[in-house]
């Protein structure tokens, strides 16, 4: 508001000099720059209080984001660890199936290797058993013919000294004798001879004979067969009575 300037010389011609301060105006005035003022102050310090609390939740938001990036930063060195680790198990684990692996490479190898030396072992003993099959043709051929020479000399031998003989088992043969026991022709006296060896042994026996072992001793050492059968005949006369021979 402008306002003139004082005359003071006309203020002081007057007969009661008189000056208005305009107090009024003046207090009006400086009520309203002080709530002007206050007005201020408020929305400062409400601005202030605002952004302070801004900045507050802000600097809240970035210690959690911190926090979070700091857990998270250790997670991922667990995790880290964690998968160290396990590729550091898994190099273990493929190192030891390598090693087995070429540990059955060699095996295999070793399998082939034998598999090839039985190969070669089978075509031997196919070889030997032709060889053997022909020798057995062979033998069989010699002992058809021996047989067809000597069958007429056995069925005599087994007349006068009356006994026979069968094949039982495999390489059994069952010499049964009669006419030895003057009370009863027709009780047997028997022995069954095992041949599936070069060595011949005689399993059972019926009634025991003590002179058996000398005489198939005899036997293994001479391959006289046809005499043997005749002692055995005697063994058993002796055994019933020691004069009947």
């Amino acid at each position: 508001m402008y306002t003139r300037p004082l005359q003071l010389s006309q203020i002081l011609a007057q007969p009661h000099p008189e000056i208005d301060l305009r107090l009024e105006s003046y207090e009006k005035s400086t009520r309203q720059f002080l709530d002007a003022v206050a007005n201020y102050t408020a929305q400062a310090v409400d601005e202030i209080t605002r952004r302070r609390d801004q900045h507050a939740l802000l600097l809240k938001k970035e210690a959690e984001k911190r926090k979070a990036m700091e857990q998270e930063v250790v997670d991922c060195k667990v995790k880290e660890i964690e998968l160290m680790k396990l590729l550091e198990q898994e190099q273990a684990e493929r190192r030891d199936a390598e090693s087995a692996v070429a540990a059955l490479k060699r095996q295999l190898n070793a399998v082939r290797d034998k598999c090839a030396s039985v190969d070669v072992e089978i075509e031997q003993y196919k070889a030997n058993i032709l060889t053997l099959r022909s020798e057995k043709m062979k033998e069989r051929k010699i002992l058809e013919k021996h047989a067809s020479k000597t069958t007429p000399q056995v069925k005599a031998l087994e007349r006068r000294l009356h006994f026979t003989v069968e094949g039982v088992q495999k390489d059994m043969l069952l010499l049964r004798f009669t006419h030895i026991d003057p009370s009863d022709d027709t009780r047997e006296f028997s022995i069954v001879i095992d041949i599936s060896n070069p060595e011949y042994k005689v399993p059972t026996m019926t009634p025991t004979l003590p002179a058996l072992p000398s005489l198939l001793a005899e036997l293994n050492e001479t391959r006289a067969f046809y005499t043997f059968i005749k002692r055995v005949r005697h063994a058993f006369c002796d055994l019933i009575s020691p004069r009947t021979q």
